[in-house]
């Protein structure tokens, strides 16, 4: 949709004043695209994405040596590895791209998505039995599902949980049951917690809280809830938002900090964008299944609504939000974009947030990240892999990469939820702003 063109007639008459043009309607510069993409437009963006990563993370396993691929799963041994590729099959980021896949698939109706996501969980899933059987007779064994089976931090198994449990709600028929369990026995059993049960770590710091694992297990133990229908994983889904909320929330700003460490008498707040937007998609994730009827529903609702709010107020003018968020003298980051895009997009389908108030700034924030994938279909401006610091330049000078595997899945969500958000609402433009009127 774009700005009216009559005033650029208006704009080559003499003389052009207040009293002989309406110049309320000249065109702004706009760095980035203003006004709502076609269906079309975003679709292109995906397909772009998704025929990179078809070819970037291939779906076999084959021997180190021989280079020949492996199709009987029980013949593994120590020179089992996955076929190469540009990213790591069995990631947490690709638990978040797994669930990328599947959303665009609903949205464009391409099965391609879908046939991307099985393909590679059914290969992991063959994996394991074999893997659990070797590891059974030598410890030492090698397996390039051995990180899952035997995880030592929720980033090796809570977000590809997550996205398993979807794919077999979805469908997919193959045997998960050694992941799922391995999933379940280290976030209910294994996983350092606080004495009230606030899932921790002892990284950097002794006894410390990650914004991350917001997203790292609580997803996981929502999905689990609506798999089992053990009430136990959505009490304690909702225990730990009420409990990283209490410590890291700054209601005045609306923003989680990143790290919160138990010693420490005073607790920095350095606001990074990517771990807000782990934080804001939990709440989303797990609204999206949690019962209405829970006691922590209304919660849970009201802390997405006070970060939502939060977070719009600092989005820049170019659609992008800040590497540190209220920090303007840092760099424009494209995953975090592409998370609060698709949150917020999310959460106005779903009903949770105004829909008029945040619509605009959902395709404003999709404009800019679709800036951001380039002609092969790679995702720039992704900030690396990331631990936690307490000092501005450990965040300020961290490195993008198109290899950084972070900022894939989150384009995909976004932009399979903006082309749901824009089939499902009506915009136009009012006196040169965007307006969403239904």
């Amino acid at each position: 949709m774009l700005l009216p063109l009559a005033c650029q007639a208006w704009a080559q008459a003499k003389p052009v004043n207040d009293a002989t043009a309406p110049l309320h309607l000249l065109q702004p510069d706009y760095v980035t695209p203003y006004g709502k993409p076609s269906v079309e437009a975003v679709t292109k963006v995906l397909d772009r994405v998704f025929t990179y990563l078809d070819a970037a993370s291939p779906a076999h396993a084959i021997n180190a040596k021989t280079k020949k691929e492996i199709t009987n799963f029980d013949q593994l041994d120590d020179d089992t590895v996955l076929a190469p590729g540009d990213f790591r099959l069995t990631s947490y980021e690709w638990g978040v791209t797994y669930a990328g896949m599947m959303l665009a698939a609903g949205a464009t109706g391409d099965q391609r998505y879908n046939e991307y996501v099985n393909k590679r969980l059914t290969l992991l899933a063959k994996l394991s039995p074999a893997t659990l059987k070797r590891m059974k007779a030598d410890p030492k064994a090698k397996s390039p599902v051995r990180s899952m089976l035997q995880p030592h931090a929720l980033d090796d198994i809570g977000a590809v949980c997550a996205a398993m449990i979807k794919a077999k709600r979805g469908g997919l028929q193959t045997d998960l049951t050694p992941l799922l369990n391995s999933c379940i026995e280290f976030i209910g059993t294994r996983e350092f917690r606080f004495s009230d049960g606030t899932l921790a770590r002892n990284r950097p710091q002794p006894n410390t809280l990650w914004l991350d694992d917001m997203f790292m297990a609580i997803p996981a133990l929502a999905q689990l809830g609506k798999l089992t229908g053990d009430a136990k994983y959505y009490d304690d889904a909702v225990r730990q938002v009420k409990q990283f909320s209490d410590r890291m929330f700054n209601p005045q700003k609306g923003l989680y900090m990143h790290g919160w460490v138990q010693g420490m008498d005073v607790h920095p707040e350095f606001h990074w964008a990517r771990a807000n937007g782990w934080a804001v998609m939990t709440m989303v994730e797990l609204l999206d299944v949690l019962p209405p009827e829970h006691p922590g529903y209304n919660m849970v609702l009201q802390q997405l609504r006070a970060h939502v709010k939060g977070l719009s107020a600092y989005q820049d003018g170019t659609g992008f939000w800040h590497q540190l968020i209220d920090r303007n003298d840092t760099y424009l980051e494209t995953s975090a974009t592409a998370i609060y895009a698709y949150s917020m997009a999310r959460a106005i389908n779903r009903g949770y947030i105004d829909k008029r108030a945040y619509a605009p700034a959902v395709i404003l924030a999709w404009n800019a990240v679709a800036t951001k994938v380039n002609a092969k279909g790679q995702v720039e401006g992704t900030c690396v892999g990331t631990g936690m610091g307490f000092d501005t330049a450990f965040y300020a000078y961290r490195p993008v990469n198109v290899y950084a595997a972070h900022g894939y899945g989150p384009v995909l969500l976004a932009g399979a939820e903006v082309i749901t958000m824009i089939k499902t609402h009506q915009f136009e433009i009012n006196d040169s702003s965007l307006q969403l009127v239904n």
